[in-house]
């Protein structure tokens, strides 16, 4: 793989550290997809690093898919006037819930993706969170300098003309799979604990019924439809249980949610990949 491409948002749970470990999958399962469906697409991680004719990203928060089409749209004059915001002034708990109040009452798309930028650069550990009636809630983050990533963005922009943003549910993605497609699903993640559940990044939220009718989507797609679908998760009993139909992987991952680095602990990732029976998926080594 060529150099690796880093999304231009920070994002909980990006799959930045395992896009090739991601890619090796997709590729062996489908050698000749033409496109690549993703209904979880967060930050784009896979997307970037990835080498497909076609995307269909998709994700439920609205206001990160409205930033996705302005940036392809126009990406210099998006690119230009989101950078006026990364200054000095700016980067101060004042300025920063000022903003966020403005975004939170803001109903123009160009303005709430400006902000959606300025809030992930500059808010608490690049969390993305709202409350039960849709307000952004994120605190400041404290950040000593606040990174613009202009050559992250015109790279994303570049490479979207490629792709069909949609914000739909993710049942409703698994409806416009074209044909000679791949679909790679990072849903939120089951908790490892009644304790480690967090307040949803969109209104609804993800519940436990949601995580086995995405496996059971999968496994239709796969069974009847012969297109491949590769889910990532927590390595749980649970998951273990919901996902019985998936040839099952194991990876080792460090937890990006905490703000302290030494305290990021290693935890133990699924990845389910689901393949038509006529299409035997062959070991791949998971040594990291």
């Amino acid at each position: 793989m060529q150099q690796k491409s880093r999304a231009f948002l920070k994002w909980a749970g990006g799959k930045y550290s395992l896009v090739e470990d991601i890619n090796a999958r997709l590729s062996q399962a489908s050698k000749h997809a033409e496109t690549l469906v993703e209904p979880f697409v967060g930050a784009g991680s896979v997307f970037l690093n990835s080498n497909f004719k076609r995307y269909l990203l998709n994700d439920i928060n609205a206001d990160l898919i409205n930033l996705y089409k302005e940036l392809k749209r126009s990406p210099d004059e998006f690119i230009s006037d989101s950078k006026k915001l990364f200054v000095d002034l700016n980067n101060h708990p004042d300025a920063y819930y000022e903003y966020r109040v403005q975004f939170n009452k803001s109903n123009d798309v160009y303005e709430r993706a400006m902000l959606f930028l300025y809030m992930n650069r500059h808010g608490y550990n690049g969390l993305c969170r709202y409350n039960l009636k849709g307000i952004f809630n994120v605190p400041f983050g404290k950040y000593k300098k606040p990174y613009f990533p202009e050559k992250e963005m015109y790279f994303f922009a570049e490479k979207a003309q490629k792709a069909t943003f949609t914000c739909l549910s993710y049942d409703d993605v698994f409806k416009l799979v074209p044909n000679n497609a791949v679909i790679y699903c990072d849903p939120p993640y089951v908790p490892l604990s009644k304790t480690a559940s967090f307040t949803s990044y969109a209104k609804g939220g993800f519940n436990l019924d949601d995580q086995a009718n995405l496996a059971n989507l999968a496994e239709q797609a796969a069974f009847e439809n012969n297109t491949p679908v590769l889910i990532s998760n927590h390595d749980t009993v649970w998951t273990r249980k919901i996902y019985s139909q998936a040839t099952l992987g194991k990876i080792q991952v460090k937890r990006t949610i905490s703000p302290k680095g030494g305290s990021r602990n290693k935890v133990d990732e699924l990845m389910a990949m689901y393949l038509a029976p006529k299409q035997p998926l062959h070991k791949l080594s998971l040594q990291k």
